[in-house]
């Protein structure tokens, strides 16, 4: 893998100012950009770590704190393992910040930060991929559907709620994705039961969106957070492998 120059950067929105974490190539080059979009527990280190992995297969990867309305990260005052299984309160903390993330407060954000990433002298000319994770999948789905001539791949894993019956629904953008689509479902997730995982993929296929979803068998919700009590190792490796033939096929 190539050195990575990581640094902070700070994004104007519509809404204020949001801090990010981007990581690239350490060459003084222009590469493609990955827009990374968190899990709930924020931009953290185990988030940098991911970003530099994608770094330094010869991306520019923006991982912006998709909570900068409430402060900037760390917003939580996490334990260096997260298991919410013995501390409870971590979740009765997240859950209202995670309520204040409509659909349209985000994607008034996911302007502002593919707005960026074309002005980035780090970025290359062209459209981004996109990777999330937990709510982050939410997240990618709708800015495909979203931005869709500024979104060439996209994916999410252990991604939650992606086609509820609320008109509001992400799968709802179907019709409106050129992007080629990657997602990898945990197994027996109570946030993405069998019925949502049917419905997005025929949402996809009736849209005739390029499209891959796969359920990790054994992968609880979070598998890919090493941080976490969810970690999965077999689903991770799974999954970065998925994303970055995803990558190779599309930049």
């Amino acid at each position: 893998m190539t050195a990575v120059q990581g640094t902070a950067v700070d994004i104007p929105t519509e809404d204020g100012t949001a801090d990010a974490y981007l990581t690239r190539p350490d060459d003084g080059a222009a590469h493609p950009a990955v827009l990374l979009y968190m899990d709930a527990f924020g931009l953290r280190p185990r988030l940098r770590s991911m970003a530099d992995r994608l770094a330094g297969e010869g991306y520019s990867v923006l991982v912006p704190n998709a909570f900068y309305r409430h402060g900037r990260a760390p917003l939580f005052d996490l334990p260096e393992f997260i298991d919410p299984g013995a501390r409870p309160e971590i979740f009765e903390r997240i859950v209202p910040v995670m309520r204040t993330l409509t659909p349209d407060v985000a994607m008034r954000d996911a302007a502002a930060y593919l707005g960026w990433l074309a002005e980035s002298p780090a970025v290359a000319d062209g459209p981004v991929a996109l990777t999330g994770y937990c709510m982050g999948a939410r997240l990618s789905l709708l800015t495909a559907g979203t931005y869709p001539e500024r979104v060439a791949a996209a994916a999410g894993f252990h991604g939650g709620r992606l086609a509820t019956d609320t008109p509001d629904s992400p799968h709802l953008v179907a019709g409106e994705i050129t992007a080629e689509l990657y997602f990898g479902h945990a197994d027996q997730d109570p946030s993405l039961p069998p019925e949502q995982i049917e419905r997005l993929e025929e949402a996809l296929t009736v849209a005739g969106v390029r499209h891959r979803c796969e359920v990790y068998p054994g992968a609880p919700h979070g598998f890919t957070q090493a941080d976490t009590a969810s970690y999965h190792a077999e689903g991770d490796e799974r999954h970065w492998a998925a994303l970055l033939d995803l990558l190779k096929r599309t930049f």
